[in-house]
């Protein structure tokens, strides 16, 4: 049996579960537009665009490609970052638990199952030896 892991196809189901997320937001800023506020058709169309950059870095975690690996977990960081900003901040967040489960627990899940040694070299990344 093969060393291989399935930790890139767990990624890829994570991080599709976020893309369709998303674009639930971006089809869901749409009405807005015509209840006469426009400024939402951007962030519809920045929100169904972030989704489908999401799918496609996803698509490259599961070919193991190490740009892939590398946008996924920048852009996993920063969604973590994003996300505890908002919890910190009194700006009114939804601090309930589905919430914190799509928006802290989601990303902090993709970023554990892309990252350590075995990944790097699953990922064709070279490991060192410390010693």
């Amino acid at each position: 049996m093969d060393n291989e892991t399935s930790r890139p196809e767990a990624a890829l189901v994570l991080m599709a579960l976020q893309a369709t997320l998303w674009a639930g937001a971006g089809i869901s800023a749409f009405p807005f537009v015509l209840a006469g506020e426009p400024f939402m058709i951007g962030l519809g169309f920045a929100s169904l665009l972030l989704a489908v950059v999401v799918v496609v870095i996803a698509i490259g975690v599961v070919r193991r490609r190490r740009r892939a690996r590398r946008w996924a977990l920048v852009l996993e960081w920063v969604c973590l970052g994003g996300s505890l900003l908002l919890l910190v901040a009194p700006v009114g967040a939804n601090r309930g638990p589905v919430s914190m489960l799509t928006n802290v627990v989601l990303p902090l899940a993709v970023i554990l199952l892309l990252r350590g040694k075995a990944m790097r070299r699953e990922f064709g990344i070279g490991v060192t030896q410390a010693g």
